[in-house]
């Protein structure tokens, strides 16, 4: 009973606290997010893991999110190969994108790959995985919007939690995530 009572509270407060980091990311200026999307553009796309990489699984940014479309474009530009999430039920796939004017809306509004495109299956290249969230904290701790996609997704492949980096504003930066035995923690956070 008493892990119950932990589990449902954990629960709340990670609902407490995505309903007050949304805000603040919501309240930023178009400027800020310019500036700071700039800033993480450049961290990644500089960044070892990102040189090294034959495989990107980004994620097209939306709405308030740091903005991903520079990443992805360089990405393809650079002919390595790149996949977005795309939810099917209850279950989060990636899919191959060859041309961001491709995507569609799915899931929420957000841009995905058609549900015909080749999907992630795993393999020897070099694999970098790009995460959002909706807060961060110092020890890697992240609060996604709830539904524990990313978190299922990383449980069934192991081997690219090694390889993930949590991209955010610095607005989403928290003093500490209340953490669930199912959360996985990207391996680097870079705020902007």
């Amino acid at each position: 009973m008493a892990e119950e009572n932990r589990n449902a509270q954990t629960i709340q407060d990670k609902r407490q606290l995505r309903r007050e980091v949304l805000a603040r990311r919501d309240a930023l200026s178009e400027m800020q997010q310019s500036a700071a999307g700039k800033r993480i553009t450049e961290s990644v796309l500089t960044h070892a893991w990102f040189r090294e990489a034959g495989v990107i699984l980004g994620f097209a940014s939306f709405g308030s999110e740091i903005s991903t479309d520079e990443i992805l474009q360089e990405t393809l530009r650079q002919g390595k190969k790149l996949y977005l999430p795309r939810i099917a039920g209850d279950e989060m796939v990636f899919g191959r994108v060859l041309d961001l004017a491709y995507l569609q809306t799915g899931y929420k509004g957000i841009r995905e790959p058609a549900a015909s495109a080749e999907q992630f299956a795993g393999g020897t290249e070099a694999v970098l995985m790009l995460m959002p969230g909706v807060a961060f904290d110092a020890g890697r701790g992240r609060i996604g919007y709830g539904k524990g996609f990313y978190d299922r997704f990383l449980a069934a492949h192991p081997q690219l939690i090694g390889r993930t980096i949590g991209i955010a504003h610095a607005c989403q930066l928290v003093e500490q995530i209340p953490c669930e035995d199912t959360d996985i923690r990207p391996a680097q956070v870079i705020v902007g």
